[in-house]
């Protein structure tokens, strides 16, 4: 049985990944609005219910757990418009806190975790606004490109005791991206090849792969789960 971390758990991937690990040693973080401890509780797993962003934090949150960590799922994040460039600057400090200030806080904290026996799975969560820039989400954007970085840097950093990827989702029809989808959906989902959003099912199972043996040749990799969008 691995130790397997999933941030962001009780999100819209989350609650879709979490079943696919069931019986593994999981430890879930997430808010403590989110629901994140019934969840744990339903699964048989660990819960962290707080918003570990320093390293101190995560160092204290990963401590939940005994010996090393085999596997990690940061889907933690937040997604906030900025239409008025520079209007609210605490949206660029929240949004870089959020998405890739506590990604990097976990590497440091996973760095000493890392498994001697089982070489440990690291999976972090970009996006398509990665790819293709979002005009109204500036700062998230920025973010997601910063994961994209630590991830082709942990990747060299961390091997060969860890594989480090990370995905880069279009739109999924999940909470987070539901005011864009309200109020452009339509055009989003007319430039998409396939001609739908994803579902949350469809990243968690990519998730679950890059978290296995089977992935053991992938490393430093952004993969696309976005239908074709990014092409398009």
């Amino acid at each position: 049985m691995r130790n397997i971390v999933i941030t962001g758990a009780a999100g819209g991937i989350g609650r879709a990944l979490c079943p696919l690990l069931r019986g593994e040693n999981l430890l879930l973080i997430d808010r403590p609005e989110s629901g994140v401890e019934a969840l744990a509780e339903d699964l048989g797993a660990k819960a962290v219910a707080g918003a570990p962003l320093s390293a101190e934090e995560c160092h204290a949150a990963l401590a939940e757990l005994d010996g090393p960590v085999h596997g990690f799922a940061h889907l933690a994040g937040s997604f906030t418009p900025d239409p008025e460039l520079g209007g609210d600057p605490s949206i660029w400090t929240s949004t870089i806190q959020n998405n890739v200030e506590n990604a990097y806080n976990f590497a440091t904290a996973l760095e000493p975790r890392l498994s001697d026996d089982h070489m440990t799975r690291i999976v972090f969560v970009a996006s398509l606004a990665f790819r293709q820039g979002s005009g109204d989400h500036t700062a998230y954007s920025v973010a997601k490109g910063g994961i994209v970085g630590l991830t082709r840097s942990l990747a060299r950093r961390f091997a060969p005791r860890a594989t480090v990827n990370a995905l880069a989702p279009g739109i999924i029809e999940t909470p987070m991206p539901a005011h864009i989808i309200a109020t452009r959906g339509n055009l989003l989902r007319a430039s998409n090849p396939l001609g739908r959003f994803g579902q949350p099912e469809e990243v968690a199972s990519v998730i679950r792969f890059l978290l296995s043996d089977e992935a053991s040749y992938i490393n430093g990799q952004t993969i696309n789960v976005d239908g074709g969008h990014s092409m398009a």
